[in-house]
């Protein structure tokens, strides 16, 4: 009988390791944290080596003393799933396990992994017995059970939780945990430390875990590495020793000098923290969706209105929300809190407290929807129909020049362009595979795909990215541009209407079209609808009446 395997993003794949591969693989552990406690160095276990894991595995086995040397071991641990067992061979042999723009991930990984030999992956949890410092950098997802509802759904606490119980069953009485994870406000207090606490009594251990939490405010990007390294941290413990230990360990790791550490009085302060930090911005990103609509209604342009805006420094940081809020923090960190509220903390009057969070939760997952009215209404002042109409949507990402698809608002725009009928086509530089949509079935687990809010879904694990804009382009009859890859800030208008053999409906999503080039397009026949951008019905007339 063949053994199972797990496949990587690649293609490539790996036999799951057998019961009697674990013994040697702890002996090998064994032997390695003996050679580098000879040298002095701290033996840190990174449970998840997935989005955040990987690359702070990475950060602490690269930090050194004054005379350069390294003075952590590092072991990135993965449980040895068919899903995620993959990641461990490649970290291994120098490989990071996450796609990132940033080149610094790529060379740092390979330089701790083959040069300083201080960094190594595992399957096996026993590792935990060896460690000083466990940092946890496993996913505390929200699932929304009804689409535009925030409410009715969940937190998934299930794989952080028993990460937690196998560290209280195996960690050293005088080990650090930190949990880096995002997670409801009252995790690390009210979950975490009572699940460490009776580990430790059914251990005949009379001491008390030391548990903190700090949450990371990782930028998928080229920025990557800095995001981790050099940006301000907030951290708490549970106790007073536990709280100078992650100050010791973080002032340690990451460039605090430059970016000094907040200490909090209690983990949930700092829970807290990070999710009211994402839910201001995904709030105001709900607002500003309330006034593109207004726009688009009045002829006004909020392109041009956001900028003026932005001329005010206390108002810099203003940006237009587009075809909907992505990434994994903002759609699903605002749900933590409320539901941490309910049914953590145990409050009853969830709904009177909470309003404008879930609401602008809800605005932001459904903004995307209205991407597929106004393709629709193009292509009908066409005298088109979107049923069957060959449509390319430019950009699966969630954010510009990046590949990270998580939350895409433009999933939720090809899944309501397919329930209407429409045929699609995708083009993105900085996606290869489109794993929401390709895997669907199983990802980001069974039963938690976007498909379930759609009909008509099942192809779309077909649907593959075409990397050639120009043969993407050929034949289609709309044109989306949603989000503003630098390729597509590029574009020139009677390119596009040659590639494609004739005018198109284009829809900007993002504000990537200047004024003239929407002209441009209406010379050529095309129709033109943007997220808004009323003032494009304006530039339309104006054209038109050029050409009587």
């Amino acid at each position: 009988m063949s053994k199972a395997q797990s496949v990587s993003p690649e293609g490539e794949a790996f036999p799951l390791p057998g019961d009697e591969e674990y013994g040697p693989e702890y002996e090998r552990l064994e032997q390695l944290v003996e050679g580098a406690r000879a040298q002095g160095q701290e033996i840190v276990v990174v449970m998840g080596v997935g989005f955040v894991g990987a690359v702070m595995a990475a950060i602490v086995a690269d930090t050194t003393d004054d005379d350069g040397k390294p003075t952590k071991f590092v072991i990135g641990c993965q449980r040895p799933s068919t899903r995620s067992y993959w990641k461990i061979p490649l970290l291994s042999r120098g490989e990071s396990p996450v796609k990132a723009e940033d080149p610094q991930v790529d060379v740092l990984i390979e330089r701790c992994v083959k040069q300083q030999k201080n960094l190594v992956a595992t399957y096996n949890s026993d590792c935990l017995k060896l460690a000083d410092c466990v940092v946890v950098d496993v996913q505390c997802d929200y699932t929304k059970h009804d689409l535009g509802n925030m409410r009715t759904g969940q937190a998934e606490m299930a794989a952080l939780e028993a990460t937690l119980k196998t560290i209280g069953q195996k960690m050293r009485p005088e080990c650090l945990v930190l949990i880096e994870t995002t997670v409801a406000p009252g995790t690390t207090e009210f979950v975490g430390w009572p699940i460490l606490k009776k580990a430790f009594a059914h251990r005949g251990i009379d001491s008390e875990p030391l548990l903190a939490h700090s949450f990371e405010r990782v930028m998928p990007g080229r920025e990557y590495v800095s995001s981790i390294r050099d940006m301000w941290r907030v951290c708490s413990g549970c106790d007073a020793e536990a709280r100078a230990r992650v100050e010791e360990f973080l002032t340690g790791v990451l460039n605090t000098e430059d970016y000094p550490l907040t200490i909090m009085d209690r983990p949930i302060e700092s829970e807290t923290t990070k999710i009211i930090e994402n839910s201001f911005r995904a709030t105001t990103l709900a607002f500003l969706n309330e006034w593109s609509l207004f726009a688009e209604r009045n002829g006004v342009d909020l392109i041009k209105v956001v900028q003026a805006i932005k001329m005010r420094p206390t108002h810099s940081n203003m940006i237009f929300p587009g075809p909907g809020i992505g990434g994994y923090c903002l759609p699903k960190d605002g749900g933590l809190g409320y539901w941490a509220y309910k049914h953590l903390l145990g409050f009853e009057d969830g709904d009177n407290v909470f309003k404008l969070t879930p609401t602008a939760i809800d605005i932001n997952d459904t903004r995307s929807l209205h991407v597929a009215e106004l393709v629709r209404d193009a292509l009908r002042n066409m005298g088109r129909y979107i049923a069957g109409a060959d449509v390319l949507l430019c950009g699966a990402s969630y954010r510009q020049d990046v590949g990270d698809t998580r939350y895409s608002g433009s999933e939720m725009v090809v899944r309501k362009l397919t329930e209407m009928g429409a045929e699609m086509r995708v083009h993105d530089p900085y996606v290869a595979h489109w794993y929401e949509l390709e895997e669907q079935d199983t990802y980001p687990a069974p039963g938690h795909s976007w498909s379930r809010f759609f009909r008509n879904q099942e192809h779309l694990k077909d649907l593959r990215i075409e990397p050639d804009l120009e043969k993407a382009l050929g034949g289609a009859e709309a044109l989306i541009l949603a989000v503003p890859h630098a390729p597509y800030l590029e574009l020139d208008p009677d390119d596009v209407v040659r590639w494609a053999g004739g005018p198109m409906a284009v829809i900007d999503c993002f504000g990537i079209l200047d004024d003239e080039k929407i002209r441009r397009y209406f010379e050529l026949g095309c129709e033109v609808k943007a997220l808004g951008r009323g003032h494009v019905s304006r530039l339309k007339k104006e054209v038109l009446k050029l050409e009587r």
